[in-house]
């Protein structure tokens, strides 16, 4: 990979990936674009460095909020803890299910299948961007006209925390998009469930960068020469995680007025118009 790549990449992913608009999508699309193989170890890699970057904008931009409300008594933090524990049990839950069901539904060898080998087909990146576009403009436009609520209780939290579960295997479905609609269907407000939409993936990105860690270090432990190719992983890694830090903090920004202004809906218009997109392109994806 070279510089220019890795910083495209890097915005890409930094813009996308705290927008509603699936930023692994668009990291995919963007590498095939560009001749790279996104189901590669090396790629996949490449992937969770970025969201690490990501993960350390949503933590910065999100400290006071979390400090106010799920640290603002002990009382306060069980809650909020509990509601965290309960929606990535749920994400868990599901997730695994999926794990197994998948193999079944394509017909894939149990054996040797990988998850990782459906993140670059051109169809199910635009399934998925289709899927997360009609549920934004749903929860965008049928917002309840009842005074939302602010708590995250145990029903919304195992919802949410189910959707979160699926999106995990679906390049193209959202996950933020995806649980923060699902808080505001459930009734909650804007804002509790961006937060709580964010603390999961604060939650969930250290499993994730472990898993595909290992898996690199996996995968390169069979060839000659694999200490050189994580040399050379290093630098496209740690500079892309710090563009995806620079490029997220604006994404937040972006997305908390356009949350707060009642323009969600935006964001699903967008999502359809890529799955569009992704389908016209699939031939050049390939």
């Amino acid at each position: 990979m070279t510089f220019i790549q890795v910083a495209i990449l890097a915005i890409v992913q930094g813009l996308a990936e705290l927008l509603p608009v699936s930023s692994s999508a668009h990291v995919i699309v963007a590498e095939k674009l560009m001749g790279l193989d996104p189901t590669a170890p090396s790629m996949t890699l490449l992937l969770v460095m970025l969201h690490t970057g990501t993960m350390f904008a949503v933590i910065l931009y999100f400290w006071k909020d979390w400090k106010a409300t799920y640290f603002a008594s002990m009382q306060a933090f069980r809650r909020s803890a509990g509601a965290i524990v309960l929606a990535t049990a749920a994400t868990g839950v599901v997730g695994l299910a999926l794990l197994k069901l998948i193999p079944y539904a394509i017909g894939a060898d149990r054996q040797t299948f990988e998850i990782e080998q459906l993140f670059g087909n051109p169809l199910v990146i635009a399934g998925g961007l289709a899927a997360a576009g009609v549920l934004i403009v749903w929860s965008g436009l049928s917002r309840r006209a009842a005074s939302p609520h602010e708590a995250i209780d145990p029903k919304a939290a195992l919802a949410i925390g189910a959707v979160q579960g699926l999106c995990l295997p679906f390049r193209g479905f959202s996950r933020s998009g995806a649980t923060i609609s699902t808080g505001l269907a459930l009734g909650v407000a804007r804002q509790p469930a961006e937060a709580f939409s964010f603390a999961l993936a604060v939650v969930l990105t250290p499993a994730v960068i472990a898993k595909e860690g290992y898996r690199f270090i996996e995968a390169n432990a069979a060839q000659a020469g694999h200490s050189a190719s994580l040399v050379q992983l290093a630098w496209p890694s740690l500079v892309g995680m710090a563009l995806s830090f620079i490029a997220g903090l604006g994404a937040l920004r972006w997305l908390s007025r356009w949350l707060e202004q009642g323009r969600w809906h935006y964001f699903g218009f967008y999502c359809l118009v890529a799955s569009v997109f992704v389908l016209a392109a699939r031939q050049w994806m390939h």
